[in-house]
C-alpha cells in the first residue's frame, strides 16, 4: 500500500476499528483455510475475514458446487470450513499483519452461533460478523428471512460476544422488509450490516448439455457477481438510508472495477468486500480495485472514501 500517492485515503473506520483500505473479501471467497488466511494478511486487503465458522469441521456439498458464468458466478458450498477450535487458534497469529481481523459465525442452529461465539471471544478478533444468510444446505432455511429468530438470536449473542457485533444479511426486494430489519437491528445494537450475500437459488444451465452446472440442491445456488450488483446497491441504499448515522454498511455484491466500488460507497457503504471476483483473480485483486478507486475519487474530486459515502444524489 505505500507505492499508492498519499493525497488519496482509502482508509476506512468499522465500529471504532481502523481499517487502512475499504477493501476486503466476503466470508466465504478465499479465506478457509490457513493458507487463504496468510495470504490475504499480506495482500492489500484491508482486513481478514475468516470463513463463516461452525463448531464443528464442514466439508461441505459435493462438487462441482462453484461455476463462474458470464456476468456472474453461481455456489452451494454448503458451508465448508475448519471449525471454529481451527480457527481461534489462527487469528493471534494473524496479528502479524496489522489489519483488522473479523471473525465470521455461522451455524445450523442457534445453539451453533452461541457456542461459537463463546469459544472465539478468546481469540481476540476485532469484530464478528454474524451471518444470518446462511447455510446453503438443504433444508436449513437463512435466520435472516425470520425477523423474529434474528433478533433472538442476536440479543443472546450480544450478551455473550466481546468485539462488536455486525451481520451479514441476504437480499431483501421490499422496503418494507428493509424497514423492519432496519428497526430490529438498531433496537439490539449491532454496529454494522454486510449487505448482501448472494441472491438465493439462482438456477444455471449447461445447454450444450442439457444439465445444471453444480450438483448440490439439484443445482439450485447463489448468484453472485456482476449480475447482482443493481440488488446489492439498493440493498445498501435503503439501509444507509434508514440507520447510516447509527449503523455502519459494509457492501458486497456485483464488484468488478473500482467504479463498482465507488458505486457502493455512494450507495452509503463505509467498506466493500469482494467475493465473486476474488475468487477469479486471486488477492491480486485488491490492488488493481485500489488502484481503480483512487483513479475514480481523484476523478471527481474526492480525497478519501469518507468524503464520497452516501453522496448519491437522487432526482
Amino acid at each position: 500500500m505505500d507505492n499508492f500517492p498519499n493525497s488519496i485515503d482509502l482508509s476506512t473506520t468499522i465500529a471504532g476499528v481502523y481499517f487502512p483500505t475499504c477493501l476486503m473479501n466476503a466470508s466465504g471467497a478465499r479465506c478457509v483455510t490457513q493458507q487463504d488466511l496468510h495470504r490475504l494478511g499480506e495482500s492489500h486487503a484491508g482486513a481478514i475475514v475468516t470463513k463463516s465458522m461452525t463448531p464443528q469441521e464442514r466439508s461441505g456439498n459435493p462438487e462441482p458446487r462453484y461455476v463462474s458464468f458470464p456476468g456472474g458466478s453461481i455456489n452451494s458450498m454448503g458451508l465448508p470450513n475448519l471449525g471454529y477450535h481451527a480457527y481461534t487458534e489462527l487469528i493471534p497469529d494473524l496479528r502479524v499483519y496489522n489489519k483488522p481481523i473479523v471473525a465470521s459465525i455461522a451455524g445450523l442452529k442457534p445453539s451453533d452461533f452461541l457456542e461459537a461465539v463463546t469459544a472465539v471471544n478468546d481469540a481476540k478478533p476485532d469484530l464478528m460478523e454474524i451471518n444470518l444468510s446462511c447455510p446453503n444446505i438443504p433444508g436449513k432455511p437463512q435466520i435472516g428471512y425470520d425477523l423474529h429468530a434474528s433478533e433472538d438470536l442476536l440479543l443472546k449473542i450480544r450478551d455473550r460476544a466481546i468485539p462488536p457485533i455486525g451481520v451479514k444479511l441476504p437480499p431483501y426486494f421490499d422496503p418494507v422488509h428493509h424497514e423492519a430489519m432496519a428497526d430490529m437491528l438498531t433496537r439490539v445494537g449491532v454496529a454494522f450490516i454486510s449487505a448482501i450475500n448472494s441472491v438465493g437459488n439462482g438456477l444455471v444451465l449447461d445447454a450444450e448439455t442439457e444439465t445444471v452446472v453444480i450438483k448440490p440442491k439439484g443445482g439450485f445456488g447463489g448468484i453472485g457477481g456482476r449480475i447482482i450488483k443493481p440488488v446489492a446497491l439498493a440493498n445498501v441504499r435503503a439501509f444507509y438510508k434508514l440507520v447510516g448515522e447509527h449503523i455502519q454498511i459494509i457492501g458486497t455484491g456485483g464488484v468488478e472495477t473500482g467504479q463498482d466500488v465507488f458505486e457502493h460507497l455512494l450507495c452509503g457503504a463505509s467498506a466493500v468486500q469482494l467475493g465473486t471476483v476474488l475468487v477469479n483473480e486471486h488477492v491480486e485483486a485488491f490492488e488493481r480495485l485500489e488502484r481503480e478507486l483512487m483513479d475514480w475519487l481523484r476523478k471527481k474530486g474526492y480525497s478519501s472514501v469518507a468524503e464520497c459515502r452516501g453522496k448519491l444524489k437522487e432526482l
